[in-house]
C-alpha cells in the first residue's frame, strides 16, 4: 500500500488492541501507557514489564508491520518526539524552543516587546485617547471589566485610576460585569479590555453600560471585531492575540502601554485638583 506518510505507531497499537489477548495485549497496553519509556528501553524491559518473554514483543512488533521490537521502538521514540513537539509549538510558539538558552529566550521575548511598543506607537489614534481620557476625567464612576488574559491590563488602569481619586470599579465575570453595568448613567464610562474583540460577557457589559447612557470604550488588539463595532471609543494597542502564549505575551507590553498612556492623560486632566501620590 502507497502511503501519504508513515501511519503512526501507536495508532496501530490502539487499532489492534481489540484483536490481542494475553501476552500480546500486556505489551500493547504497556507501550501505550508510557510511550517515552517504551521508545527508549530495552526488549528486556518491556517484556517483564509486561510479564511476558522478548519473543513475544518481537511477534507483536512483526504482527504491526514492523521488522522487529528495534523498528516498532524507534517509531514510537520518533512519534513521541513528534507530539512533544507539536504540543510545545501549540502553547509556546516555534520561535523558542525547549533546548534554547536562558539568553536566547530572553532575547525572543524582548524583541517581542520592543516591536509590540512600536507596533502600539503606530496604531495608538490619539484623539479617541484624548477623546476618552476627557470622559474618564469627567466621570462619576468609571467600571473596568477584563478577564483571562485581558485582566492584568485591565487591573493595572483600575490601581493607577484609583490612585489619583477616580471613582473606580474593576469586575471580572458575567455576574459582576452585568450588576456594575447596571450602576451606570449618562455621566458614567464603561470600559472593557479585550485582546481579542470577541467576548459575550464584554458585549452584555458594554451593551448593559449603552443602555443607562454610559460612554463606553474598548481596548482591544482587533480593531475589526464585534466588540470593536459596539463600543462608542475604541483604543487600539496594534497587536492582535496571536496563536501561542509567546505571541500572546508579546501583546501584553502594547496593552499595558496603552493602558498606561490613557492613565496619565487622564491624570494631566485631573492635575490641577489633585496632587499625584509617590510611588
Amino acid at each position: 500500500m502507497i502511503r501519504a506518510a508513515e501511519p503512526s505507531p501507536l495508532q496501530l497499537i490502539r487499532d489492534a488492541l481489540p484483536t490481542l489477548a494475553g501476552a500480546r495485549r500486556r505489551v500493547a497496553q504497556a507501550i501505550l501507557d508510557d510511550p517515552f519509556e517504551a521508545g527508549r528501553n530495552s526488549i528486556t524491559w518491556l517484556a517483564e514489564l509486561a510479564q511476558t518473554q522478548p519473543a513475544t514483543v518481537t511477534r507483536l512488533s512483526s504482527a504491526l508491520g514492523y521488522n522487529g521490537f528495534p523498528a516498532l521502538r524507534a517509531a514510537v521514540a520518533n512519534e513521541g518526539g513528534r507530539e512533544i513537539q507539536a504540543g510545545w509549538e501549540s502553547d509556546i510558539g516555534s520561535e523558542i524552543t525547549p533546548t534554547d538558552t536562558s539568553e536566547q529566550v530572553m532575547n525572543v521575548l524582548a524583541g517581542h516587546q520592543m516591536r509590540a511598543i512600536r507596533n502600539a506607537m503606530s496604531a495608538i489614534d490619539l484623539p479617541a485617547l484624548e477623546r476618552a481620557a476627557d470622559r474618564i476625567a469627567a466621570a462619576d464612576r468609571v467600571h473596568i471589566f477584563g478577564e483571562w488574559g485581558d485582566k492584568p491590563p485591565a487591573d493595572e488602569l483600575y490601581m493607577r485610576l484609583l490612585r489619583i481619586g477616580v471613582p473606580v470599579w474593576s469586575h471580572e465575570g458575567s455576574y459582576a460585569a452585568k450588576i456594575g453595568a447596571e450602576q451606570l448613567s449618562a455621566s458614567d464610562v464603561a470600559i472593557a479590555v479585550s485582546r481579542s474583540g470577541e467576548s459575550q460577557i464584554a458585549a452584555e457589559f458594554l451593551a448593559t453600560a449603552q443602555s443607562n447612557s454610559a460612554v463606553t470604550v474598548l481596548l482591544t488588539g482587533e480593531v475589526d471585531s464585534s466588540l470593536a463595532r459596539q463600543a462608542d471609543i475604541v483604543l487600539f494597542t496594534g497587536t492582535a492575540g496571536g496563536h501561542s502564549w509567546t505571541e500572546y505575551f508579546a501583546g501584553r507590553a502594547s496593552d499595558s502601554f496603552l493602558a498606561g498612556l490613557l492613565w496619565m492623560l487622564v491624570a494631566q486632566r485631573l492635575e490641577a485638583s489633585f496632587t499625584l501620590p509617590t510611588e
